[in-house]
């Protein structure tokens, strides 16, 4: 019955864009607290999001749900540049660093001081922005350049990365939901973060307080691979 149900769930979101968990459990004639399950379900299969108490199905052929990067980069235009400095902290001479394509890490890249650095990067903002500098090292990930997202798609990233020892990635992410998985909107851009996590010594992820209790389409992973979280909703500590 449980899975008849959640597919009952998958059929009503179809047919609509979003739906209640109240009118999920007047639909099903079920307690809310079985669609609050069900949905849980439903959300780490990745076939829906949810959202301040509401939910939609994933569409199979849905690629590009994110917001372009300039939108991103004046939302939040503040509270970023704030988050992005205290980043600072964990940059000192020599290290290789992996920054996203991310609006708050380009606030970053602004900031970086002109010190003998590595940076590997996807984000063509991110690239012009390291030009500027004589002692940074830039490498860019190169392939097709996603103009909605200002940034490069490579398919051959992983043998891009082979020969690169990355002491410290730095990215941000669509939203952790309350379980403390980070989702993205692209399987491409999820799958970039998730490579760079897994082969970087140390992670920084950088997420403004409108990103907490939000999913998207895609999970990167979750907080426990993280080695640092800074924020504005809550003191960052190392």
């Amino acid at each position: 019955m449980k899975t008849q149900r959640q597919a009952q769930i998958i059929q009503l979101l179809s047919d609509c864009d979003w739906l209640t968990t109240d009118a999920l459990a007047g639909k099903l004639a079920v307690s809310k607290e079985t669609i609050r399950r069900d949905l849980n379900v439903l959300q780490h299969q990745g076939k829906i999001v949810r959202h301040h108490g509401r939910a939609r199905v994933i569409h199979p052929d849905s690629r590009d749900g994110g917001e372009p990067f300039g939108a991103r980069l004046k939302s939040h235009y503040a509270d970023k540049a704030d988050i992005a400095r205290h980043a600072l902290d964990w940059v000192s001479e020599g290290m290789t660093l992996a920054l996203d394509a991310s609006s708050t890490c380009f606030h970053l890249a602004r900031q970086l001081p002109d010190i003998p650095l590595t940076v590997f990067t996807n984000s063509l903002p991110i690239c012009h922005e390291m030009a500027k500098r004589e002692n940074i090292t830039l490498i860019c990930s190169g392939g097709t350049l996603e103009r909605k997202y200002r940034c490069y798609v490579n398919p051959a990233l992983m043998s891009l990365l082979k020969g690169l020892e990355i002491d410290l990635f730095i990215f941000s992410c669509e939203g952790v939901d309350e379980a403390g998985n980070m989702w993205d909107p692209t399987d491409y851009h999820a799958r970039f973060k998730a490579q760079l996590l897994s082969r970087a010594s140390q992670s920084l992820l950088l997420i403004d307080k409108s990103k907490f209790q939000r999913s998207s389409e895609v999970k990167i992973g979750d907080l426990s691979q993280v080695t640092q979280l800074i924020s504005d909703a809550q003191p960052s500590k190392r």
